[in-house]
Formats: C-alpha cells, sequence, structure tokens
C-alpha cells in the first residue's frame, strides 16, 4: 500500500514527529508498505523545500512562503495537498486534525463529497484541541481556536478512520461521530534511544557517583507549578544529598522561575536545571537519575494526553513516581513498573520518590519492569501490527 502521512509542524526542534510518525512509518515500510511524511517546515523555516531521509523514510517539506496574510495557511495547505496527491497515495493519514495539514485534510475530503475519487483519509488525535484542550494552553487569536475546534470535530466526523493516543481521546472521538469499528487505540510506544552513560551523565552535572539524584523531565504546563515547589522543597528538606536535573523548558521561562523559589525556599544549590538537551545527548543527561518524577494535573487536556516523555521514561528503565491520570495508570502499573498516586497527593508523591530513592533493590526491579512493559504491550511493532489491520479494513470496506 501506498501511504502519505502528513505532519502537523516540522521535525526541528519539536520531538513529536520523532516520537509518533517516525517510528510508525519505520514500522510500516518494514512490513512492505511505501511511505512519505509532508510537513509544513514552519518551526523549522531553513528547511523550507528541503527533501531529507530519516531512519530510511522520505521527508518532504513543503515551500513556506509567503509567511502572511489571508493567503498564507490556503497556500501552505494546497502545497502539501498537491504533494501528497503527486505521491498517488492509497491512503492519507493526517497526524493533528488542526492546522495546515487540517486544511489539506479538509480539501481531500471536499472533493469526496463533490464525487471525486480521492485517497483514504485517516486522521490521527494525540490530544485535545478545541475547548478544554490545546486551544485553552496556547495563546492562538479567537479566529483560530474556532477554525482548530471545527477541523478536529469536522475532520474526526468525516474521516475514513481516526486513531487516537488515549483512552479518553477515543470516548470524545465517538461523540464527534466516529465510527468505533474504525477508531484505533494507538498509544504512544517507547523513543528508542542509545544506552546513556551514567558516569558520563553525572560528570557533565558535577553529581556525585553516589549522590541520589532525582529527573525532573517536562515542558511544566502539564501541572500547578506551586505543588511541584511543595514536593521538591519537602524531598530536599529530608534528603539534603539528594540533587534534582530538570531537563526541559516552559512556554513562559518556568523553568527561570523554578530556580527563583528554589532559591527563596533554600534549596537552590541542590537544582541542576539543564533545559533542552540534544538529542545525541539526552541519553547520558537520563542515566545520571536514580528515579524520575512526574506531575499531571486532573484536567481533560491531562487525560487525554498520551504523554511521550513519560513513555521515553519508562522505556529508559527508569523508575517514575507519577499522578494517576489518564493514560499514565497505563503505562505505570502500581507497585509494579511504576508508583502512581492520585493527582494533588504531595505526601504520597514524596513518599513514593523517597522510596524509589532509598530503596534501591526495589527500584531497580521497578525500571526493569518499566521498560519490558514499554518494550511488549506499548512496542511500535505491535503498534504498526494494529493499524495495518485498521487500514486493511478501511480498504476492504470501500
Amino acid at each position: 500500500m501506498r501511504i502519505v502521512f502528513l505532519a502537523p509542524f516540522g521535525i526541528r526542534p519539536k520531538g513529536s514527529l520523532q516520537a509518533r510518525m517516525l517510528p510508525l512509518a519505520r514500522e510500516l515500510q518494514r512490513r512492505g508498505h511505501e511511505l512519505e511524511i509532508i510537513a509544513p517546515p514552519y518551526t523549522n523555516p531553513e528547511d523550507s523545500g528541503l527533501v531529507e531521509v530519516l531512519e530510511g523514510i522520505t521527508l518532504r517539506n513543503v515551500r513556506l512562503g509567503p509567511t502572511g496574510g489571508p493567503l498564507a495557511a490556503p497556500l501552505i495547505a494546497w502545497r502539501m495537498l498537491r504533494a501528497a496527491l503527486n505521491l498517488q497515495p492509497d491512503l492519507i493519514h493526517l497526524f493533528k486534525p488542526k492546522g495546515y495539514g487540517g486544511l489539506a485534510a479538509m480539501a481531500l475530503a471536499g472533493m469526496r463529497l463533490l464525487g471525486i475519487r480521492t485517497p483514504l483519509l485517516v486522521v490521527d488525535s494525540d490530544d485535545r484541541e478545541g475547548s478544554g484542550g490545546m486551544n485553552d494552553l496556547h495563546p492562538y487569536s479567537w479566529p483560530e481556536k474556532r477554525l482548530f475546534s471545527l477541523q478536529e470535530q469536522w475532520l474526526t466526523r468525516w474521516a475514513n478512520g481516526v486513531t487516537v493516543a488515549s483512552r479518553s481521546l477515543e470516548s470524545l472521538a465517538w461523540g464527534m461521530g466516529a465510527r468505533p469499528e474504525a477508531t484505533l487505540y494507538l498509544p504512544n510506544g517507547p523513543v528508542v534511544r542509545p544506552v546513556g552513560s551514567r558516569q558520563q551523565g553525572r560528570r557533565r552535572f558535577g553529581f556525585g557517583t553516589k549522590q541520589p539524584v532525582l529527573l525532573l523531565y517536562t515542558r511544566f504546563f502539564e501541572f500547578d507549578q506551586q505543588r511541584l515547589y511543595t514536593v521538591l522543597e519537602q524531598l530536599c528538606s529530608r534528603m539534603p544529598q539528594l540533587r534534582l536535573l530538570v531537563v526541559g523548558k516552559g512556554q513562559y521561562g518556568e523553568e527561570n522561575m523554578l530556580e527563583q523559589v528554589a532559591d527563596e525556599r533554600g534549596f537552590g544549590d541542590q537544582i541542576t536545571c539543564a533545559g533542552w538537551v540534544k538529542p545525541e545527548q539526552l541519553p547520558d543527561c537520563l542515566a545520571a537519575a536514580d528515579a524520575a518524577l512526574y506531575l499531571f494535573d486532573d484536567t481533560l487536556i491531562n487525560r487525554t494526553k498520551c504523554p511521550a516523555k513519560l513513555a521515553e521514561l519508562a522505556a529508559c528503565g527508569i523508575p517514575t513516581a507519577a499522578e494517576r491520570v489518564g493514560q499514565i495508570a497505563d503505562y505505570l502499573q502500581h507497585g509494579e513498573s511504576g508508583l502512581l498516586v492520585e493527582s494533588g497527593d504531595v505526601d504520597g508523591l514524596v513518599q513514593a520518590v523517597q522510596r524509589l530513592l532509598t530503596e534501591h533493590a526495589f527500584a531497580e526491579q521497578i525500571g526493569r519492569a518499566a521498560r519490558q512493559r514499554m518494550a511488549t504491550v506499548f512496542g511500535w511493532e505491535r503498534r504498526a501490527q494494529e493499524l495495518d489491520r485498521l487500514y486493511q479494513r478501511l480498504v476492504m470496506a470501500c
């Protein structure tokens, strides 16, 4: 089967394409399908018009420009659609039902409604986009919010098939008109990275070989910052030798505020903010940690998310204490492959982290089980098999 993936943005600097689309594309290609990715590289405009090969998959970055005015979005969407149709695919799979790719898919669906023969359309959702979702998180304009909400609902209803990254998204998709028999639960699998060096990671940040190190791998928007401060303050008070490693940045400089609060509350010397880390350096950074902390507010957007960073922590075998919200309870089984507490339970989080940092044999067992669960239950090979079966069902139904 000839397949085209429509990406929501470019491959750099965001990691969503590499965390979800690329592993699926790679596994589908191994199963004998021909597959290319088409992306609007507005996040990396230097790649405008560039064709590159990533892990054996061809990625076509459409040409950008004009960058402003009422014609900018339709032109980029048209270039994406034209590039896709030029490949004469049997099926087009849109990742994220919004933005430029969403406009291209809407045009495709409109052509079908006019009686024009078109490739099958499958829509993938890995976030709630409308009200209560990304629309509330990002500073979109009112017209953009209206458009994204319309795209999410319209495309979910009219697509031949729908893939969703969480059970909550599955229920929402059914509510928007997706047919249950054409909807596939497709959670994120592990991000496969080289094994990192604990020694090199610790040397980079100046950590001692026996110092307990707790990792916070985050973009900060999934949780209340005050709760984070309280948890870390209590942990540092109970464990004076503890070192906190923060990998990632917030949209509004939350990592800087964390450092300021840490100084004010007396644990500033125990925290190291690494910011964004290059992919090739990330394995050593993750390997430096003994355990990880994963906070998650109980909100609609979090219940619908399939947190790729948590999947990565589990795949690396890092024992993790997390708040039990949505997909997290699918990834980590309490007491077996992770420690889970109810969202907002500060004392429970502190105790869970402390246990992972002090009961070393138990923590190692938790980490091994998490790695095994990600490789088997959530492995990309299995996910691609299920997606392949969905494709075949949709083809047979037409």
